[in-house]
């Protein structure tokens, strides 16, 4: 039976619906009694949507009739859609930078009262570590300089969960007897539970938008040491007694040199120079003064809560097997 959405309820228009963090949105949203359109290039399948009533728009992000049919009669505006490999940086700054500015025109066009939240990343904060850095600090002013207080930026650190599958290999390495440790002991990186982020997005939807740029965490918002993470997702994985050895940095290395060949050849991969620079970086732990003011929002998964569901869901679907170490 569909989920209720009120005939008078806010509708919010959703980019990027198809991805990760957009399939967990889209729930969220009509759980609370929204009216929820995306813009999508093929009709959506989805098992966690067969109870939404969902609009449709089909379309791309460079479809500018799309965008207007998509912000028409919005109440919100949510750009979660982004490029997150690409070969060059003319294809990240075109998505990332470009088409967000484009979704901001139309909004203001077309939707001039509606709220317009992006969703960006923390790698936004340091835009000389990568092209896909850069070009979601691009994205950010771009929004900003078109809608001014209209919109909210909002930064998630990185994000895990059911669904994931970038993260999935941390969870394959902490499989092992001998469980490797990149980067500088002493550098930390927030997280957060996809469950949390679309909480924490639906909470701003809820409030007055002010402009500004902010982020989200877990209950930890400054962050976790690499060996926390990988003990708690040995934990998770039942693999109770590993041993922990800190990785050279070459095999790193090399892999992102490989990737950077596969940029080249035309084939974006997730690991590359930049990417890597991104991966070791000493501090992306978040500041009292970053964090979003929201006084609804509470996290409900620590480490321990939020690993258990990424590798419940990895092991229904195959990803993991299904095994305990003591």
């Amino acid at each position: 039976m569909p989920l209720p959405q009120a005939e008078v309820g806010p509708l919010i228009a959703l980019t990027g619906a198809s991805g990760f963090v957009g399939r967990h949105l889209v729930r969220e949203l009509a759980t609370r009694g929204n009216r929820v359109r995306i813009l999508t290039r093929r009709d959506p399948v989805n098992q966690a949507w067969r109870d939404v009533d969902l609009e449709v728009v089909p379309g791309t992000l460079g479809d500018v009739a799309a965008l207007r049919e998509l912000v028409t009669g919005a109440d919100a505006v949510v750009h979660l859609a982004g490029l997150i490999k690409a070969v060059n940086t003319a294809q990240f700054m075109a998505v990332n930078r470009d088409a967000t500015r484009a979704l901001a025109q139309a909004t203001q066009r077309y939707a001039p009262h509606a709220q317009f939240l992006q969703v960006s990343s923390l790698a936004a904060r340091e835009p000389t570590l990568s092209a896909y850095a850069a070009s979601k600090a691009a994205g950010e002013q771009a929004a900003l300089e078109v809608l001014g207080r209209q919109a909210t930026v909002l930064r998630p650190p990185a994000v895990y969960g059911p669904g994931d599958l970038e993260t999935l290999i941390f969870f394959q390495l902490a499989e092992y007897r001998t469980v490797w440790v990149p980067g500088n002991p002493a550098a930390r990186m927030a997280l957060i539970h996809v469950g949390d982020l679309v909480t924490a997005i639906a909470d701003l939807l809820a409030s007055t938008p002010t402009g500004a740029i902010c982020a989200v965490a877990d209950a930890q918002p400054a962050g976790y040491r690499w060996q926390e993470i990988l003990a708690a997702a040995a934990r998770a994985v039942g693999n109770h007694n590993p041993r922990f050895r800190r990785l050279p940095r070459w095999p790193l290395v090399l892999a992102a040199r490989c990737g950077d060949l596969g940029r080249r050849l035309g084939y974006p991969k997730m690991l590359n120079t930049e990417k890597l620079r991104e991966l070791l970086h000493q501090d992306w732990s978040l500041s009292a003064a970053e964090q979003a003011e929201s006084p609804k929002f509470s996290p409900r998964y620590d480490l321990a809560a939020g690993f258990g569901t990424a590798v419940a869901w990895y092991r229904q679907t195959g990803w993991l097997a299904d095994r305990d170490r003591s």
